[in-house]
């Protein structure tokens, strides 16, 4: 069997979306016989579970994670142990030994990251009233700077107001009365706005357009699955446009949406709401905490 952690320096990396190397163990009689290092070559988010898929990993351990991804490693047939830190060999050892946990979907982000997530992440949004952020918290592990700038690193409060192309709202803080706290250039946001706060000072106000890249990424077709109805006992009575949350085999929750039903299938939608859109946000920064 292979089992693939998400790396960096020795260490495990803390957002499986943006992992840009992974260290593959080869196992055999529950020993590690060898190790590489995988370069997914700049692909991210839930296109990652191709990748490993196609290297023959059937075990992952990583860092945050959110449910899309949750979703299309599933989907690919890799058990997730997520919510690990500390050094990587370590982590494998603790696997094969039976004594490592999983702490399942723990960014609320599409690697959301804007919360995973989104993102995310990272990763991104979250559930209503809890704002635009975007990991919502990826464990206790020690924040890496993404984004540098004079605010990174730095716990900040921002008010913004998110709207699509055609003027629409989808989200504000001013509308709930209450900025949103978060640390500023480690990721808990979407790129595009982590980026532009990251170098904002106090009470200054910007106007920022985010193409997908810079938001939710594109629309993830692996995502979106079809499953008998018969296999789900509970479903009939779910409608298109509903939105639940699924167990995977081993426990582990993921939110998704009924995109089409028909009287033998249904069909889920784990992207997150705002895939494949570009977004506009005003964002006021209120504070930053020294």
């Amino acid at each position: 069997m292979k089992i693939a952690v998400t790396y960096e320096d020795g260490k495990i990396f803390q957002h499986f979306g943006k992992s840009k190397a992974f260290k593959v163990y080869e196992v055999s009689d529950n020993k590690v016989v060898s190790s590489d290092i995988l370069d997914p070559n700049g692909v991210g988010h839930e296109a990652l579970a191709d990748v490993l898929a196609d290297q023959g990993v059937s075990v992952l351990i990583c860092g945050g994670l959110g449910g899309g991804a949750q979703a299309a490693l599933s989907s690919a047939g890799i058990e997730v142990f997520s919510g690990a830190e500390g050094d990587a060999d370590a982590a494998v050892e603790s696997y094969l030994a039976g004594t490592l946990e999983s702490a399942g979907v723990n960014c609320d982000h599409h690697d959301h990251e804007h919360g995973e997530g989104g993102c995310g992440g990272c990763g991104h949004h979250e559930e209503e009233g809890s704002g635009c952020g975007g990991c919502g918290g990826c464990g206790s592990h020690e924040l890496t700077v993404l984004y540098e700038g004079k605010n990174a690193g730095k716990t900040v409060k921002a008010h913004y107001c998110g709207t699509l192309d055609d003027g629409s709202q989808f989200d504000s803080s001013y509308d709930r009365g209450e900025p949103l706290e978060f640390v500023a250039g480690v990721g808990m946001m979407i790129a595009g706005f982590d980026k532009a706060v990251v170098n904002m000072e106090v009470g200054e106000t910007v106007n920022v357009h985010l193409e997908p890249s810079e938001a939710y990424g594109e629309v993830d077709p692996q995502a979106i699955f079809t499953v008998p109805m018969s296999q789900m006992p509970g479903v009939e009575e779910l409608a298109i446009g509903d939105r639940v949350a699924l167990s995977n085999p081993y426990g582990q929750q993921f939110p998704v949406v009924v995109k089409d039903k028909t009287e033998t299938e249904i069909t889920f939608d784990a992207n997150h709401d705002l895939a494949g859109k570009a977004l506009n946000f005003k964002i006021e920064l209120v504070s930053v905490a020294e």
